[in-house]
């Protein structure tokens, strides 16, 4: 029997994972960009916290999961029910599940290509090289992380709404002129909110400030 297999869909990822989260002694590793890696997770989540912190579970997450407040509520939720979560800065281009070091899913790239038929791919191994190589990357990404509680707690900048649109506008790349169009401002007004974004990001330039805000999840890329 081949241990590897290609996942076609949500609904047979789903169908895989699901019953793992109703055992009390599964590890359950996750590794992922924001709470929608894939369609599953949120519920998944839900299902292991019910489980009132039994399943030992470790969350590894890029900044961009705390760009929006209710997210960060569902995390602090996640912790207070024993899940261990921590935020990495190392770049996460996929998303991976490691169930009890034996097993793990890999889902296709955060910014994927079209699927073949609409659906998202996912690949699942129990090749213990393969599952172990990954493992050990993960663990270097989790020894290097910072605890959610510490990240929270670091000093943050606080954007009012008007200043969120004008930094997802910076990062996006549009030009100034389109940028203001689009948020219905002058351009003196636009330029003079990203002089103000970047005084509040102690950003030097426009890239900087690009930078310091995906790191501080005030962004979603």
């Amino acid at each position: 029997m081949s241990q590897v297999m290609m996942l076609r869909g949500d609904v047979e990822l789903w169908t895989r994972l699901k019953p793992l989260t109703e055992s009390d002694d599964t590890e359950w590793v996750n590794v992922a960009r924001d709470l929608d890696t894939w369609p599953g997770a949120r519920e998944a989540a839900r299902l292991t916290m019910r489980r009132n912190g039994a399943v030992p579970a470790r969350k590894l997450y890029s900044p961009a999961v705390l760009a929006d407040e209710r997210d960060r509520e569902a995390l602090r939720e996640m912790a207070a029910h024993g899940m261990q979560i921590r935020i990495t800065a190392a770049p996460l281009s996929r998303g991976a599940f490691f169930i009890d070091r034996r097993t793990m899913i890999l889902t296709s790239p955060i910014t994927p290509a079209p699927a073949a038929h609409g659906h998202r791919t996912y690949t699942m191994s129990a090749t213990p090289a393969l599952v172990d190589g990954a493992y050990a990357l993960f663990q270097a990404a989790w020894e290097s992380a910072t605890d959610l509680a510490a990240f929270l707690s670091a000093q943050r900048p606080r954007i009012d709404a008007q200043a969120a649109r004008v930094l997802r506008a910076l990062t996006s790349g549009a030009t100034d002129e389109t940028a203001a169009r689009e948020l219905g401002m002058s351009l003196r007004t636009y330029r003079r909110r990203v002089a103000e974004l970047l005084v509040t990001l102690n950003a030097g330039s426009r890239f900087q400030a690009g930078v310091r805000a995906g790191e501080l999840g005030l962004v979603r890329g």
